[in-house]
Formats: C-alpha cells, sequence, structure tokens
C-alpha cells in the first residue's frame, strides 16, 4: 500500500500519498477540502505529476533516433517514490530510474518532489536531476484538481465561478485534436479582460492550452467570494480542464506539451524540453493559496 504523508500549518492541513508524490486532500481549518476527490466516475487522479512527459508522443517518444512507448503525462504519476523526508510543514519525495522506467525512458535521473506549507499557501516545487553520462531530455507539468464550486462559494454555482489572469491574453490558442495531439488551427482566447467565464462548453474538445501566457499568476474562484491564487512564476506553459459536468477544474502549469500532429522529430526538440547535462538539475514550482479574496 502506499504511504500517507500528512503535514500541517495553522490554516491548511495536508495528505500527499508515495504513489506519484500526489496530493490527496488540502483540508482547511473549518474542514473544507478543496481539493478534487478523485471520485472514478469521473476522474481517479487529484493532482498527478507529469513526467517525464506532458501530454502524448505522435510516434513514440524518440530519444537517439529509437522510438520508446512513453505513456501520456509520463510514468511518475504511478510510480511508487520513497519518503525522503516528512516533518511538520514539509514533505520529499524521490523517484530514481529502474528497469521499468527505462523501458520508455532511457536515462537514469532522480526526481525529488516537496510539498510546503507557509500558513494557507502550499508550494509544490519538483527538482530533476540527470545522473546518467549522456544529455538528458525532460518535460514536465503539474496537474493539481481544485474543486469547481469551491468550499464556501454558498449558493454560488459552478457557472459563477471565473478564472482572472494576472494580464490580459489575446493571443488565440491551439485547437487539440482528438487523439490529444495540437492542431495547426487556431482557436479564438476565452480570455476577455482578463477573465474567463467558466462553463462547460468551454472544454468539449479538451483542454484550454496557453503555451506563452503573459500571466505568471491567476485567481480561480467567485467575484466577491473565497478564491484559490495560482502563481506558477518559472513555468512557461498552462493548461485549464476539465470533464463537462465534472466537478473539478485542473490549472496545470507546464514546461511541455504534447506533439503537434505529424511531428516525427526527437522528444528533445518538443516544445518546453529543456536538456540536462551530467549531474546538471533543475527546478520546477508552483504555488497554491487557499480562500483568498479575488483582486
Amino acid at each position: 500500500m502506499p504511504e500517507l504523508v500528512t503535514i500541517a500549518s495553522p490554516d491548511l492541513t495536508v495528505t500527499v500519498s508515495s504513489l506519484g508524490a500526489e496530493l490527496q486532500s488540502v483540508t482547511d481549518a473549518r474542514g473544507d477540502d478543496w481539493l478534487w476527490d478523485g471520485d472514478p466516475r469521473w476522474w481517479t487522479g487529484r493532482a498527478p505529476i507529469l513526467f517525464p512527459t506532458v501530454g502524448i508522443s505522435a510516434n513514440g517518444a524518440r530519444f537517439g533516433g529509437k522510438a520508446y512507448p512513453l505513456g501520456k503525462h509520463g510514468f511518475a504519476r504511478g510510480s511508487r517514490f520513497a519518503v525522503v523526508e516528512a516533518v511538520e510543514d514539509h514533505a520529499t519525495f524521490r523517484l530514481e530510474a529502474d528497469s521499468h522506467s527505462r523501458e520508455q525512458y532511457p536515462f537514469a535521473f532522480r526526481l525529488d518532489v516537496t510539498h510546503r506549507l507557509d500558513g494557507a499557501t502550499l508550494t509544490l516545487a519538483a527538482e530533476v536531476t540527470n545522473l546518467d553520462d549522456v544529455p538528458m531530455p525532460v518535460g514536465f507539468g503539474f496537474h493539481p484538481a481544485l474543486r469547481w464550486p469551491l468550499p464556501r462559494t454558498g449558493s454560488a454555482s459552478r457557472f459563477h465561478h471565473i478564472v482572472r489572469f494576472d494580464a490580459d491574453e489575446p493571443e488565440p490558442l491551439r485547437e487539440i485534436s482528438p487523439d490529444g495531439l495540437f492542431a495547426p488551427a487556431p482557436r479564438a482566447t476565452p480570455v476577455h479582460d482578463t477573465e474567463i467565464q467558466l462553463h462547460d462548453s468551454l472544454f468539449e474538445q479538451d483542454a484550454l492550452v496557453w503555451e506563452a501566457p503573459n500571466s505568471r499568476g491567476l485567481y480561480f474562484g467567485v467575484p466577491d467570494g473565497p478564491s484559490v491564487r495560482v502563481d506558477f512564476p518559472d513555468m512557461p506553459m498552462l493548461g485549464i480542464w476539465t470533464k463537462p459536468g465534472a466537478g473539478y477544474l485542473c490549472i496545470e502549469p507546464w514546461h511541455s506539451r504534447a506533439d503537434d500532429e505529424g511531428f516525427a522529430g526527437e522528444f528533445a526538440d518538443r516544445p518546453g524540453v529543456i536538456t540536462l547535462q551530467l549531474g546538471e538539475a533543475h527546478r520546477y514550482a508552483m504555488a497554491l493559496t487557499f480562500g483568498v479574496p479575488m483582486i
């Protein structure tokens, strides 16, 4: 069985599983859980870690000219992490390469994922280190699912909720094909005056994806009500997703994405992928602040 680790602050109590280093609950002092509960009728995920890829590959992930069966969003979310440290306000989990991972991703790596609380703010940080003797390309993403509607929003329905970006986002998005690849056709931005009025029809063709958003943070919630502040200062891409009708909204800072339709190049050439040299590490981070007023 996976190990469950609990960390706490005066404002929040957070539970994390060693399976995937995945959040299981984010409960405030009133006892309200702000994280999606993984109801299998809709989606069993809660906040998977996407490593070493985000999305799917068009024709297998190619490393050195050879295609590997690296699945959608990678293998970290289904892997057992070791608990490296667990103290009152933070916990660190570690995943290293094994025979199973090498079948999909032929590199020696170390992935440390840390969940840290400071009051009402939960920071998720991941550090990937190349332990191999060759350059190692890597993609990464976060995928937390927040309840929709949020706790403490009273009579407000799902459709009173908005996403408010820190800056306007006028650029068109990309259509996503039925097989999860990026199509060449543009999609009009759903952002108007920095806001998205949320409704299910936005997600009938999969996620909304900003490849280079102007914003490095946003709010999700009800105007004049409680919200969640999401900060992603060093993550260059952003996905927002749900299944129409489901009780969650995923706000997903990414550092890579799925392939374009017809892409047949090397994994290292995918958008957002970085290549680490021997011994080199890269840190990814995002922060969630719960129950704050929307500014």
